[in-house]
């Protein structure tokens, strides 16, 4: 009887730890975005989708965790786009599942994006737009477009 016992208060604590990521990681993360040079805008996007925008870079956007990776897409006037991967992986605190919780742990943690994280801060460095090359000026007609004829 006491063997029984035992192994029910177990199992008891076993299934009240069951969904343990959930618990300890939660099912959304807040994602900070920095760029060099500071000011620019950024989405995040996960499936083409907007899921996220930071207006003015440095700043910060909560975001629902799912195995999907986050693309984020910076832009400044003056700079080229940038983007970067934030790619999503295995939360840590999941492995405690299989251990405490079980499968159904594990499951439920899938199920509700816990058993994911993304990298917690994404820096992304703008490169300047080139000069326009003295040739490039859409004012100015070139040799082939004066005379109408391909220069070859």
């Amino acid at each position: 009887m006491c063997k029984i016992t035992k192994m029910l208060g177990v199992i008891v604590c076993a299934s009240g730890l069951g969904a343990c990521a959930s618990i300890v990681e939660g099912t959304s993360q807040e994602i900070a975005v920095n760029t060099k040079p500071p000011g620019a805008s950024c989405e995040l996007r996960r499936d083409g989708v907007v899921i996220g925008v930071v207006p003015k870079t440095p700043g910060t956007v909560t975001v629902k965790k799912t195995k999907q990776n986050i693309n984020v897409v910076c832009e400044k006037d003056g700079f080229e786009q940038a983007s970067f991967r934030n790619k999503s992986d295995f939360a840590g605190a999941t492995a405690g599942n299989l251990l405490l919780g079980g499968i159904v742990g594990v499951a439920i943690d899938a199920a509700s994006g816990a058993s994911n994280k993304y990298d917690g801060e994404v820096n992304i460095v703008l490169q300047p737009v080139p000069a326009a090359e003295e040739t490039d000026k859409p004012n100015e007609p070139t040799v082939a477009e004066a005379n109408g004829k391909p220069v070859g």
